[in-house]
C-alpha cells in the first residue's frame, strides 16, 4: 500500500503551509496523510489511531519512520492540524495521480509479461480509435450526513438558551460579581421546555407558544450580556465564546423571522449549533427525505470513483454534467462514448450537449414513449442500469465500510478533508485488489501449490 501512494511528489506542496524560520519542525507529509488513511481504513476516533500506531511496527513504516518505538509519534489533536494543512483539493489530486501511476505501472508489467507482439497489436487498435469517444462515464451525487442530531425548532432554541447562560455566568465572573447578578429564568424555562419537548404529538399551538416562550428567553438573556460587556476591558469574551454568541444571534433572528411570518423555512437555515456550516439538503429518499450534511457529486471511471463538488448548501447536480463531462476529457484526452446518469441530469440542455459531442446519454428519449420496442433497445436499457449501479455501490461502500454515513470531524474544512479521504481510501483498496489479481494470474503454479499444501 505505501508504494501505491506518491508520498514523495506532494511533500512540496505540502510544505507551503509552514514557515522555514517560524515554529517547530513540521511532521513530514508521509506521517500526516498516512495517519489520516490509517484512521479511515480501521474505522477509529483520532486517540485510537495514535495508539494503534504506537503498538505496530507496520503502521510506523507505513507512516514513514525508519525504526520502531514505543512510543506516540504525535498528539491526537494533531490530527485535526493534518486535515487542515491537506485540504480537499490535495487529497483530489493525490487520488487522481495515484490511480494513474498505479495503472501505467500494472500495464507496463502487462506488456512486459505477454511480450512485444500483444503490445504492438494494441497500438495498432488505439492509433485507429484515437479522436473517437471511448470509455464509460458514470456520475451521480449523494449527502454525507454530519454527526449532528436531528434538529427541532424547540431544541435549537433551547440550546441557544442554555449557551447564553453560561455566558451570562461567565461575564458575571469576571466582573468579579459587582451588583445583583441578572436574572435568567433558568428553572422555569427548562421547564417550559420540557413540557412541550416530551409530548408525544404536541399541537401546532403548543409549538408556537412553547418556541415564543424561548425566544423570549434568549431575548432577555442577550440583553443582559451587551449590558454586562459595557465594560469591555473587564468583561471580555473568549474567542469560542464571541464566536458561539454570533451564532446564536444568527440562529436567534431566524427564528423570530419564521415565527413571526409563520413559516417554517428560512434562507441559509442554522441547524446546529456547534456545527453551524451544516444546511437541511432535501434529497427525498424514502426513510430520510431530508439529510443535514454536506451534498457532494462524484464520477467513477474504470472502477475508481472521483469526488468533484463538495457544498455545505443544497444545489442541482444537474449543473455539474457538463464539467465532469470535460473533466474526464482533460484526463483521458478524449469525451466518453456514454455518460450513466440518473434522471435530474437528462434535461435538455445536458441532452444537446451530449449529441453535439457524439456521447450517447442513458435513460430514455423525451416525448411518448414508443410503443414498439426493439429488443435491442431494452437490453441496452437494462444493461445501462446495470452499469450505473457500480457508483451506488462506490456509495454504500464509502457509507458502510467507511464514514461517509456520519462525518465526525466539527469543522468545515476537516470535514471535506475527512469526505475526500474516504474516497482515496476505496480507490486504494480497488487498486490492491488489482494488485493482488495481476499477481495471481501470473503466479498460478506458486498459488496451486500453496493450496495444495
Amino acid at each position: 500500500m505505501s508504494k501505491i501512494i506518491p508520498w514523495e511528489e506532494f511533500e512540496e506542496e505540502y510544505a507551503k503551509n509552514f514557515s522555514e524560520n517560524k515554529g517547530a519542525p513540521a511532521k513530514p507529509f508521509r506521517m500526516a496523510l498516512g495517519s489520516l488513511i490509517i484512521k479511515e481504513i480501521l474505522g477509529i476516533s483520532d486517540r485510537e489511531t495514535v495508539e494503534q500506531i504506537k503498538e505496530n511496527p507496520y503502521l510506523q513504516y507505513f507512516i514513514g519512520l525508519e525504526v520502531y518505538e514505543n512510543k506516540e509519534p504525535f498528539d491526537a489533536s494533531m490530527l485535526v492540524h493534518f486535515r487542515q494543512r491537506i485540504g480537499m483539493d490535495l487529497v483530489n489530486q493525490i487520488n487522481k495521480k495515484m490511480v494513474k501511476e498505479a495503472e501505467e505501472e500494472i500495464l507496463a508489467e502487462v506488456e512486459e509479461k505477454e511480450g512485444e507482439e500483444g503490445e504492438e497489436g494494441e497500438e495498432g487498435e488505439e492509433g485507429e480509435g484515437e479522436n473517437q469517444n471511448r470509455g464509460k462515464l458514470l456520475i451521480d451525487a449523494t449527502c454525507a450526513p454530519a454527526d449532528i442530531k436531528y434538529p427541532t425548532d424547540i431544541g435549537i432554541l433551547n440550546e441557544a438558551r442554555e449557551k447564553t447562560e453560561k455566558i451570562i455566568d461567565s461575564l458575571y465572573k469576571k466582573t468579579k460579581k459587582k451588583g445583583k447578578k441578572p436574572r435568567t429564568y433558568r428553572i422555569t424555562a427548562r421547564k417550559d421546555y420540557l413540557k412541550l419537548s416530551k409530548k408525544r404529538r404536541p399541537s401546532r399551538k403548543e409549538r408556537r407558544k412553547g418556541i415564543k416562550k424561548q425566544i423570549q428567553y434568549i431575548q432577555r438573556n442577550l440583553a443582559h450580556i451587551e449590558k454586562l460587556r459595557e465594560d469591555e476591558e473587564v468583561a471580555k469574551l473568549s474567542k469560542n465564546e464571541e464566536k458561539i454568541l454570533l451564532i446564536i444571534k444568527k440562529a436567534y433572528e431566524q427564528q423570530v423571522e419564521m415565527y413571526e411570518n409563520n413559516e417554517n423555512k428560512v434562507e441559509n437555515r442554522i441547524v446546529s449549533l456547534t456545527q453551524p456550516h451544516v444546511r437541511p439538503i432535501v434529497r427525498g429518499k424514502a426513510g430520510t427525505p431530508v439529510e443535514f450534511g454536506a451534498k457532494l457529486s462524484a464520477s467513477y471511471v474504470n472502477g475508481y470513483v472521483y469526488l468533484y463538488r463538495l457544498s455545505w448548501d443544497n444545489y442541482n447536480e444537474s449543473g455539474d454534467f457538463k464539467g465532469q463531462i470535460e473533466e474526464f476529457k482533460r484526463e483521458t484526452g478524449y469525451y466518453p462514448q456514454s455518460v450513466h446518469a440518473d434522471a435530474i441530469y437528462r434535461t435538455r440542455e445536458n441532452r444537446a450537449f451530449c449529441k453535439e459531442r457524439g456521447i450517447r446519454l442513458s435513460g430514455p428519449p423525451l416525448g411518448r414513449r414508443p410503443t414498439n420496442i426493439s429488443p435491442e433497445k431494452k437490453k441496452e436499457a437494462l444493461q445501462d442500469e446495470r452499469d450505473r449501479n457500480a457508483i451506488e455501490g462506490k456509495f454504500g461502500q464509502a457509507k458502510r465500510r467507511f464514514s461517509l454515513n456520519r462525518v465526525m470531524t466539527k469543522l468545515p474544512d476537516t470535514s471535506e478533508t475527512a469526505i475526500a479521504i474516504t474516497f482515496l481510501v476505496i480507490n486504494l483498496s480497488a487498486l490492491l485488489r488489482q494488485v493482488l489479481r495481476f499477481f495471481l494470474s501470473f503466479s498460478e503454479e506458486k498459488v496451486i501449490f500453496l493450496f495444495s499444501y
